[in-house]
């Protein structure tokens, strides 16, 4: 069963990790968003996207980041567009997942590492980890690199005898229009990928 002490036991194997420091606080949030309903006989246009999220990462304060999984797009925005879609009134959060948990220097990585929950019940639907290889911002240069990184780290949680495992899914960045060159809109599509899988082992439990 997956509990706070799992999340607390993972932590804790970042700072095992020679020359491993805690950096702070990690928080990002994540809102699902879906069309208003109309009244009468009144429809949506098609274009309009059914499947919205919305991402907003404390490190970068005054963006929001949309992602629509359907038709592959993602978009980079103001802070303020979140009250413009308010005013307009075409959707409605339909729930939100919170990212909470702390961040470590590791060498050349930053990790970020804590808790996945939803609001408004706050359950614990898992443990998210977020890794960069801060020397190179290509993908395909680092993607070896960060392969490397994420054996060592099942190795140490192996060790560590911590409950549960973690799960690396590809994003496919190319379907979405990005390119090699790392951007938050590459980590806002694998908020949105890695959403999915945890939604996906929970309903497995």
């Amino acid at each position: 069963m997956l509990t706070t002490q799992v999340v607390s036991e993972s932590c804790a194997c970042a700072e095992s990790f020679p020359g491993a420091v805690r950096d702070g606080r990690w928080r990002s949030v994540m809102t699902f968003y879906r069309p208003i309903p109309l009244r009468g006989d009144q429809q949506h246009p098609p274009e309009l996207p059914r499947d919205l999220l919305g991402l907003a990462f404390n490190d970068l304060p005054n963006e929001y980041f949309f992602v629509m999984r359907t038709q592959r797009l993602t978009m980079r925005a103001d802070l303020s567009v979140q009250g413009v879609m308010d005013k307009l009134g075409s959707y409605k959060a339909r729930f939100v997942v919170h990212f909470e948990g702390f961040q470590y220097k590791l060498g050349d990585f930053r990790l970020r590492i804590g808790k996945c929950i939803n609001t408004p019940n706050d359950a614990l639907r898992g443990v998210m980890m977020e890794v960069e290889y801060m020397p190179l911002s290509s993908i395909e240069k680092s993607k070896r690199i960060m392969e490397e990184f994420f054996d060592i780290w099942q190795e140490a949680i192996v060790k560590k005898n911590l409950a549960g495992h973690f799960i690396n899914p590809d994003a496919n960045f190319s379907e979405y229009g990005l390119n090699d060159h790392y951007t938050p809109q590459h980590t806002a599509v694998q908020y949105g990928v890695c959403i999915v899988q945890v939604m996906a082992s929970n309903r497995s439990q």
